[in-house]
């Protein structure tokens, strides 16, 4: 289906305008894991300027304790040219720029040259902090009731 605008003409997307409007966070690594975009939504969620951002390592949002599983399975996406989280969401802790924890989900894209090779890593970020603490209060909630329904049965038997 061919998009078109009220004036009938084909829509043209501005690829640059919609990396900056877009409410996610859109961030570009190159081969080693620098960071080489950085768009505003980013700078909102992880409190990093993209001055501050740019050329740094993905470091700087990655918790220390995820670093080593992160550069694993990066150096192996690398050198396959293959990544599961193209389609699949990936749900990972990350630090903001003021080291108060971070529950983000993303899909990934390889970004790939002329000749084939894998450029870079594209990935579009959610901060799902706020749904993933609700989930756990509700976790720790069904497990108290059920904590208590199980001491109830004892006690009545």
């Amino acid at each position: 289906m061919d998009e078109r605008t009220a004036a009938g003409s084909p829509a043209v997307v501005d690829c640059e305008q919609l990396v900056a409007a877009i409410g996610d966070a859109v961030i570009v690594s190159d081969p080693a894991g620098a960071i080489a975009l950085w768009n505003a939504a980013a700078e909102r969620m992880f409190g990093f300027t993209a001055d501050e951002a740019m050329g740094k390592s993905l470091d700087i949002i990655i918790p220390e304790r995820q670093r080593q599983r992160h550069w694993d399975g990066y150096e192996n996406t690398m050198a396959t040219g293959e990544t599961r989280y193209g389609h699949d969401l990936l749900r990972v802790p990350a630090v903001h720029k003021d080291g108060h924890s971070l529950s983000i989900a993303f899909t990934v894209a390889l970004l790939r040259g002329t000749d084939g090779a894998v450029t870079g890593i594209a990935a579009v970020v959610r901060d799902e902090t706020a749904r993933w603490t609700e989930e756990r209060t509700l976790r720790r909630r069904l497990t108290d009731l059920e904590a208590a329904a199980k001491a109830g049965v004892a006690a009545a038997g």
